[in-house]
């Protein structure tokens, strides 16, 4: 069988990612799950480069050596504080990849349809697929190619824009231009007329208008989504990069990228899914980019806030029975996640029963404070889900909020005009005593009002997180 070897590889591949994405649920089995991705990524490239349509080695060769040297730098530079961005960076390209792939398939396909039958049956790989295609495989190809072009287009400005946010370079708060849903209902209906014309005529031009479109709306759906919810946008992008990728799988014959991207998709939407209950969101209006914004006039906040030194935190550490500590990103941002797991040594020696509570869209990543606490050898059996926590808070002694504002605020329950209105949150300020470390009075990344830090159970930690921390531990007995 011609290119047996590829088919046999992409199988072996497509079982490695499943299983690599498998091992990714559980924090013990995600080393060996991240190998697994590697080594199905590394057969599915070398399968690739001596399958179907194989040829240009040299340019082959220099591109992956290129992108690996990309890689590894920004492997080995980027701080656990900027992989958010980096993620939302990365489906971007994907993105991209998705629209030249698409515009590269259009131009063979109209260069092969107009070539003579004879020499037609002369070409090879790709273009020999196409001319091999009947009429009604032509048309269902154009759809595919269609589709694949707007979800990657999409994906792209998407993809950016959530960079923009990330990284401080975009305002953070949710904006859209005058109109609204209305001029992503517009754009949407535009690509669909668009799609009726290629599908009928298979010009550039419908392709090209409904690429604008596709940009327009990946670019309005993003800036329509507040700060406070960019976990779940990098979750959602995450899954647009996977169907476009499925989407371009299909136009260009290639089962494993069919494979790689529904996986992608798929879980990535599972995943949206899970977060959007976790912050008591609708899917549809993630999906629609209309969330995140305020309903109406906030609550005021009285009061004020209460500071404390580094003894006082140690006194009550001390004669603390229980303890949770509850990580966000300011964690992240002061690289504090050592000292946490130095403090935490330290109470467990004196047996006194410590735990972590983790919301699901704690940092800016989903998954981002499992991954710092598993970095600075915390056990796992002592980090607990906000389900299997939240009824804990009564009983406990002491909170340690480090770097976190809006998972821990109690606007979400009693305040129905808060961005973050009806969000299950970590309910901290039930517990006896809350101790909140926080390098000062600001509002934090997305700009809410946090009316625990008011609270009379409350006491603020000011100061650099690990700076803070380093200080407190030689002072637990």
């Amino acid at each position: 069988m011609e290119f047996g070897f590829t088919t046999a590889a992409y199988v072996v591949a497509a079982i490695l990612f499943i299983l690599s994405l498998g091992g990714l649920s559980g924090q013990e089995s995600a080393k060996r799950a991240v190998w697994y991705g590697i080594a199905g990524m590394a057969l599915a490239v070398a399968a690739t480069l001596v399958g179907p349509g194989a040829g240009y080695w040299l340019l082959s060769l220099l591109m992956i050596i290129g992108g690996g040297i990309i890689g590894y730098q920004l492997a080995t530079k980027v701080q656990m504080t900027q992989m958010p961005e980096l993620v939302a960076a990365m489906h971007s390209l994907v993105g991209l990849a998705a629209v030249l792939v698409g515009f590269i398939a259009h131009i063979e396909l109209n260069r092969v349809l107009g070539m003579d039958p004879l020499e037609q049956e002369l070409l090879q790989g790709f273009a020999g697929m196409l001319a091999h295609k009947s009429p009604v495989e032509i048309n269902i190809l154009r759809v595919e190619l269609f589709l694949g072009v707007f979800i990657g287009a999409v994906t792209f400005t998407g993809s950016v824009i959530a960079y923009g946010k990330l990284a401080g370079r975009v305002n953070t708060a949710a904006a859209k231009l005058p109109g609204g849903h209305m001029l992503n209902a517009g754009a949407a209906a535009v690509s669909l007329l668009c799609l009726v014309w290629y599908f009928n005529t298979g010009g550039f031009l419908p392709l090209f208008i409904m690429t604008l479109a596709a940009l327009f709306i990946g670019y309005h759906l993003i800036m329509g989504i507040g700060g406070a919810d960019m976990p779940v946008v990098v979750s959602m992008l995450n899954s647009y990069s996977g169907w476009a990728a499925a989407a371009i799988g299909f136009s260009l014959g290639n089962d494993l990228l069919i494979v790689v991207g529904a996986l992608v998709g798929s879980s990535g939407a599972i995943l949206s899914y899970i977060m959007c209950k976790a912050m008591n969101r609708s899917f549809v209006s993630v999906i629609l980019g209309g969330f995140g914004g305020p309903a109406g006039e906030q609550m005021a906040v009285e009061g004020e806030q209460i500071a404390i030194d580094a003894d006082g935190v140690a006194t009550a550490l001390n004669e603390a029975d229980s303890v949770i500590i509850v990580p966000g990103y300011g964690m992240a941002v002061a690289q504090a996640q050592q000292a946490v797991s130095q403090l935490v040594t330290k109470l467990r020696a004196q047996g006194k029963n410590v735990r972590f509570a983790i919301h699901p869209v704690a940092g800016r990543l989903p998954g981002h404070m499992n991954v710092l606490l598993a970095e600075a050898k915390v056990p796992y059996d002592i980090v607990m889900e906000m389900d299997e926590i939240n009824d804990d808070f009564p009983s406990t002694d002491v909170v340690i909020v480090i770097g976190s504002n809006d998972i821990v605020n109690p606007a979400a329950q009693d305040d129905p005009n808060s961005p973050i209105a009806g969000m299950p949150v970590l309910e901290v300020w039930r517990a006896k005593q809350v101790f909140v470390s926080k390098r000062g009075q600001g509002t934090g990344y997305s700009g809410i009002e946090n009316p625990l830090f008011f609270k009379d159970n409350t006491r603020m930690f000011y100061g650099d997180a690990k700076q803070s921390l380093e200080t407190l531990l030689p002072k637990i007995d």
